[in-house]
């Protein structure tokens, strides 16, 4: 408690109020007007001393302090004693426990204090006979610890002795059966002479005991045990000597002996090792990791690692190795390897889809509009919506695909729209695999064209039947026979060629024969039979999907089974989520969506990959069960394509990437069919020289933790119709990153060729420009031998570097000395002109010989 005390701390320290306490204070003859006074030491201790004779306690010696009177003092002291000798030596912990309690003598009172003293050496004479009583049990506790285990040593000794005797006994009951025969006709004259046939030296040696003392009758040496003999008994090849020793030192090391059979497993109770190989059978699933495939099969992970390097895979004890991989490794260690059972999850969803049954109805068609470039394709469904998209591409082209269904007077049609740039080939087969009808535009200007083409493959593929619209007869160089004839050739046959192919010539922009088209379409549909279960859980697959920065993750979904609601839960790839809301092609909200048609659905936890499977569920649970376990799947194919490399891999990524040079792209799009597309188209424009890298890409715009991965890997970032966000622009900024917005995909192409042709540099090339052919060789004596020529190709320059040709071998590498026309020195010489030409540093040429003139030119290198 400080000195400096105030009544309102002192309230507050022992918890009394303080006008209570002021009221003390003043009853002890102390008054006080202000809480914040302050109270002494002395004060304090006459406020005590108040309250105890108020409360009935006699307190003495209140004014001088109150000091105790009597101290008790515990102190401990451990010592160690060493008992007994030798190997039996061991060592006991003695405690000395001393309580000393000391009595404050009162003033004025010798008395008391020499009986004080007198108290304090009885108790010090007391505690030192304790100390030497427990030192005395401790020595007496120790003694008899030492004989028990004497006595324990001694009987385990003696039961080991017993075991080692049975063990011998039994062996020379088993080797005695085996020995009668031999010994039967040696005992039988013994037996009937009475003196037995006369003894050999080695026998009468055998006789003999160590120290040259004779054996009696019995076989056992004078003065030895009868272990001896059993344990040598049938080896009568050993002398006297060796057997004497061989009995000594198995005397003398039984304790070993046990001791090194219970180690090695030799003991009843020692591990027995197994003589035949363990087979375990290991469950491998799709991927798994070295160190769960070594833990499998009970192995060093070093070992399957070993075993994987001498099959040629490279892969750490950290990395995941595929299936196949994993069971070629298991069976080459002697195992047998089993497919694991998949995951209840996914054998539950396979239950709710199977569980989707119903009746069935007929469902509208699904269209799929594809053709080439410009030939018309979202004109002629502009025309039939009575829209115009078209107009809101970048460049007039459609690099989405769009999806709406059109109430015609044929009834409900849905129509996907694909690109038909070269870099969305796979928008184009996707669109292909969902749809029932493939509508094929060609125009009637422009024929059959590369993409055109591969129109035709993806509907092939697919096995959907084909609709050819000839577009754009009205235009006066129209020529649909010859488009006619042009898909013949790809077998394409029209119905008046004898073919079955229905072809329809019109035209987007008048509106000619759209009716005939859509007359086409319900034919073919009629005969298709188009029929889906509406009741019951919906199924479909996304169309596209994209990031919006207000509603979230977006996924344009074509439903094929039952009815799509608002409220459904759903798993959709990797992604799941609960259906929030619903939306047609024209942006108006609806409530569920039938087979057939395409609707954007809004809830969803992430951007879904276009051409992913939706499945409605019955509770979130399940669906995010079985999205994380899609997931996880993903990711361990993922590091499996990453490890795991074959060393010749390796090895010719090494011989050939020595010139190659990298570069590294992060790709953002709008949607997700456009960075496929784009991924897609740039990584092919790789060659031998040059590697170009997609390192990231997503939906969405340009985020910070984008421009930090461009910037650490030192990538060029494109957006396609995506923009960057303050925070990335800034690391952009301080980074100096290479930013690059597009919104037609034929202008990112030509610049990512032209980025990397700046990193190829340029090449140096050699062109022949002339050649001349020595026809005499003249003497000089300032050039030494100058050639007679005539040029027969090209033209000969003076300050070009030249090569000496015979017979079709380069001989010589230099330059011109001389270069002349009659007397003159000329710069250069033309075709079928004679000159003189002296080669520097060279007098060897000879008439035949040919000159070779060239120069190096720098050419820019392009992919």
């Amino acid at each position: 408690m400080s000195q400096q005390t105030t009544i309102r701390k002192l309230a507050a320290l022992v918890n009394t109020p303080v006008d209570k306490l002021l009221e003390q204070l003043a009853e002890a003859g102390m008054p006080f007007s202000d809480p914040d006074q302050v109270v002494t030491s002395t004060e304090k201790v006459k406020l005590l001393g108040f309250l105890r004779r108020t409360h009935g306690k006699d307190e003495k010696s209140t004014e001088g302090g109150s000091s105790p009177k009597k101290i008790t003092l515990n102190r401990s002291r451990k010592q160690e004693l060493t008992v007994g000798g030798g190997k039996s030596r061991s060592t006991v912990d003695v405690v000395v426990r001393k309580k000393v309690t000391l009595v404050r003598p009162s003033e004025g009172s010798g008395a008391d204090a020499a009986g004080g003293d007198n108290e304090r050496e009885e108790i010090l004479r007391k505690l030192e006979e304790s100390r030497q009583r427990n030192i005395e049990e401790q020595q007496r506790l120790a003694e008899a610890d030492k004989r028990r285990a004497e006595e324990a040593e001694r009987a385990k000794r003696e039961a080991e002795e017993a075991e080692r005797r049975k063990v011998e006994e039994a062996a020379l009951a088993a080797a005695a059966p085996a020995a009668e025969p031999e010994a039967a006709p040696e005992a039988a004259p013994r037996k009937a002479g009475g003196h037995g046939h006369p003894k050999t030296p080695a026998s009468r040696e055998d006789d003999r005991g160590a120290g040259g003392r004779h054996k009696p009758r019995g076989g056992a040496p004078a003065g030895s045990d009868d272990d001896s003999a059993k344990r040598f008994a049938g080896q009568m090849h050993l002398s006297a000597s060796e057997r004497a020793r061989r009995s000594s030192s198995a005397r003398g090391k039984p304790r070993r002996r046990q001791a090194e059979q219970s180690r090695t497993g030799a003991g009843p109770h020692g591990f027995s090792k197994p003589t035949v190989p363990v087979v375990r059978e290991v469950e491998i699933g799709d991927t798994i990791t070295v160190a769960d495939l070594a833990q499998k099969l009970a192995l060093k992970g070093g070992e399957v690692v070993k075993a994987l390097f001498k099959m040629g895979v490279m892969a750490t004890i950290t990395q995941s190795i595929d299936h196949d991989t994993a069971v070629l490794v298991t069976e080459e260690l002697g195992h047998k390897a089993v497919r694991a059972s998949e995951d209840s999850a996914e054998d539950a969803l396979l239950a709710h889809v199977e569980d989707a049954k119903g009746e069935k109805l007929s469902r509208p068609p699904v269209v799929t509009i594809m053709g080439h470039v410009d030939h018309g394709k979202t004109s002629l469904l502009d025309y039939i919506r009575r829209t115009k998209v078209a107009t809101g591409e970048a460049g007039g082209i459609t690099q989405h695909i769009g999806a709406y269904h059109v109430e015609t007077d044929k009834g409900v049609i849905s129509f996907l729209d694909t690109p038909g740039h070269a870099a969305f080939s796979s928008m184009r087969a996707r669109g292909a695999k969902l749809t029932d009808i493939v509508v094929l535009v060609v125009a009637a200007d422009d024929g059959v064209k590369p993409q055109t083409i591969e129109a035709i493959q993806h509907a092939r593929a697919a096995g959907v039947p084909l609709v050819v619209a000839i577009n754009k007869v009205d235009k006066s160089d129209a020529d649909p026979t010859r488009v006619k004839t042009e898909l013949m050739a790809q077998e394409v046959v029209a119905e008046e060629f004898g073919g079955d192919i229905q072809f329809v010539e019109l035209s987007a922009k008048t509106g000619q024969n759209i009716d005939a088209l859509l007359d086409a379409i319900s034919l073919q549909a009629e005969v298709l039979e188009l029929t889906a279960i509406v009741e019951g859980r919906a199924t479909g697959v996304v169309i596209e999907s994209s990031l919006d920065k207000g509603r979230g993750p977006v996924a344009t979904v074509l439903v094929q089974q039952g009815t799509l609601e608002k409220g459904d839960y759903l798993v959709c790839g990797v992604q799941y989520g609960r259906v929030r809301a619903l939306f047609d092609e024209t942006g108006s909200q609806v409530d569920s969506a039938t087979p057939s048609i395409p609707v954007q659905v809004l809830g969803l936890s992430g951007v879904p990959d276009a051409g992913d499977d939706f499945v409605v569920v019955d509770d979130e649970r399940l669906a995010k069960e079985v999205a994380q376990q899609r997931d996880a799947k993903r990711r361990e194919s993922r590091l499996v394509a990453q490890a795991g490399n074959r060393m010749e891999d390796i090895l010719a990524q090494m011989g050939s990437g020595e010139g190659q040079q990298t570069l590294n792209l992060v790709v953002k799009a709008d949607v997700q069919g456009s960075v496929q597309a784009l991924r897609d188209a740039l990584t092919a424009l790789s060659t031998d020289d040059i590697r170009i890298n997609v390192i990231g890409g997503g939906v969405g715009g340009i985020t910070e933790s984008d421009a930090t991965l461009a910037a650490t890997s030192k990538a060029t970032v494109i957006g396609f119709n995506v923009r960057a966000d303050a925070s990335a622009r800034k690391v952009i900024e301080t980074h100096g990153v290479d930013l690059r917005y597009f919104s037609i995909i034929y202008d990112v192409i030509d610049q990512v060729k032209q980025v990397a042709s700046g990193l190829l540099g340029v090449e140096i090339r050699e062109e022949i420009i002339g050649t001349a052919e020595v026809r005499d060789v003249f003497r000089s004596s300032k050039f030494g031998a100058v050639a007679g020529c005539m040029v027969v190709e090209g033209v000969v320059k003076r300050h070009k570097p030249i090569r000496v040709l015979r017979d079709n071998t380069v001989i010589f590498e230099g330059e011109l000395e001389s270069l002349r026309r009659f007397k003159e020195n000329v710069d250069e010489v033309r075709n079928g002109t004679e000159c003189g030409i002296g080669v520097k540093e060279y007098n060897d040429i000879k008439s035949g010989d040919q000159i070779e003139c060239f120069e190096r030119i720098e050419v820019q290198r392009t992919l």
